[in-house]
């Protein structure tokens, strides 16, 4: 896999990975794990209410009042 990162973006990684003492590469994939953790929960999230909140729509909407 090949990353391409703005100058800028490259220089931040670099001094991350400096401060931490830890690889750009660790960073990367920490990084990605993170996002894909919070993408798969955002998903289930949506899932769930897209498949139950029509059922609750008439209780909530009397809470509601």
């Amino acid at each position: 896999m090949t990353l391409r990162l703005s100058d800028q973006d490259s220089a931040a990684l670099t001094r991350q990975a400096e401060q931490e003492g830890r690889s750009q590469a660790e960073i990367i994939t920490q990084a990605v794990r993170e996002y894909v953790e919070r993408a798969s929960r955002r998903e289930l999230l949506d899932s769930v209410l897209n498949d139950e909140l029509p059922r609750y729509a008439e209780a909530l909407e009397r809470l509601g009042q």
